[in-house]
């Protein structure tokens, strides 16, 4: 049956176990899902793009696939529709109207009032309706369906927020990136490798700053920033740098070849410019310094915003 993602949610909490979100861009794509779903008696989630859905046809058409098959099969396990990254409260709509059962509004890219304010509506359209609705805060890194993101570490005041408008799901950054990841580790996994660090400690220093601001804490010895996250005290800031300042700073990308600079003393003197940022924000996404230089050499940067450079930057790493 078509249905919300609500109900098979609460049960995956009761029942402590997961349940699949599965991306479809075509018929034989969405077959496979669903008989694999049936033969495994789970309950799952069809999730549709934006870009997606215009590469089927539309919104309806993606539906009326979805039901057809769904009927024709004879499934017999909650299935959910449901669109996936929602840009805009306009598209959200169009996929309610169309007959998804599920929505995400992907506010992310709003300052945090817009994106609470653009949300609460579509809580009450959701619940009128009988549809679940997914929220985001912090965007993920890397690039999807035309969609840059940073890979941001979601405020946790703001999650909160959103939280509690009444959303079933709720989308949190946490540096995690689309694509391609680094060959190092990267931050969340250098500081659980610090002594006495764990996972909780390393989520609850990265909710608090970039992975960038964190690598340039680390390697300026910034005790102090660090310990500003919750349950994280001096002394364990301290071990922090101490264990990680001389792996971090060979890490450290020079700004220019003919600068000798690293990116992390111009951060520091508070001047690292466009072309900086944006080689910082590959590399963040495990790109090394060589492949960035190379991609962003043909841009304007002079000319063009950072989010473009970054942009035009990735679509070019990603046809090699």
């Amino acid at each position: 049956m078509l249905v919300s993602a609500t109900e098979m949610l609460k049960k995956a909490v009761e029942g402590k176990y997961a349940v699949g979100q599965f991306n479809i861009n075509n018929l034989e794509w969405t077959k496979q899902i669903l008989l694999t779903a049936e033969e495994m008696k789970s309950p799952v989630i069809l999730g549709v793009s934006e870009g997606a859905a215009k590469y089927m046809g539309g919104f309806k058409t993606v539906c009326g696939m979805v039901k057809g098959m769904h009927d024709d099969l004879e499934i017999t396990v909650p299935v959910a529709i449901h669109l996936d990254h929602g840009q805009s409260f306009e598209n959200c709509k169009k996929a309610i109207d169309a007959g998804f059962t599920s929505v995400m509004f992907d506010g992310s890219h709003y300052p945090i009032e817009e994106n609470v304010a653009k949300t609460q509506e579509l809580v009450k359209v959701c619940e009128e309706k009988g549809m679940s609705l997914e929220a985001e805060v912090g965007s993920i890194g890397g690039e999807e369906d035309g969609v840059v993101g940073m890979g941001e570490c979601a405020d946790p005041n703001e999650c909160k927020m959103i939280a509690d408008l009444g959303v079933t799901m709720l989308a949190a950054g946490i540096g995690n990136i689309h694509g391609k990841y680094p060959e190092k580790p990267v931050e969340g996994e250098k500081l659980i490798s610090v002594s006495g660090v764990g996972p909780k400690a390393a989520m609850s220093i990265l909710s608090i700053m970039t992975p960038d601001k964190f690598s340039l804490a680390v390697c300026t010895e910034d005790v102090k920033s660090i310990s500003k996250a919750s349950g994280i005290g001096a002394k364990t800031a301290a071990r922090i740098v101490l264990e990680l300042k001389d792996k971090m700073s060979k890490e450290a990308p020079a700004i220019m070849q003919s600068s000798g600079a690293s990116a992390v003393t111009a951060a520091a003197t508070g001047s690292p410019g466009k072309l900086s940022e944006a080689v910082d924000a590959l590399l963040v996404l495990g790109y090394s310094r060589a492949e960035a230089m190379n991609a962003i050499k043909d841009i304007d940067t002079d000319k063009t915003e950072l989010e473009e450079i970054i942009r035009l930057s990735l679509k070019k790493l990603m046809k090699f």
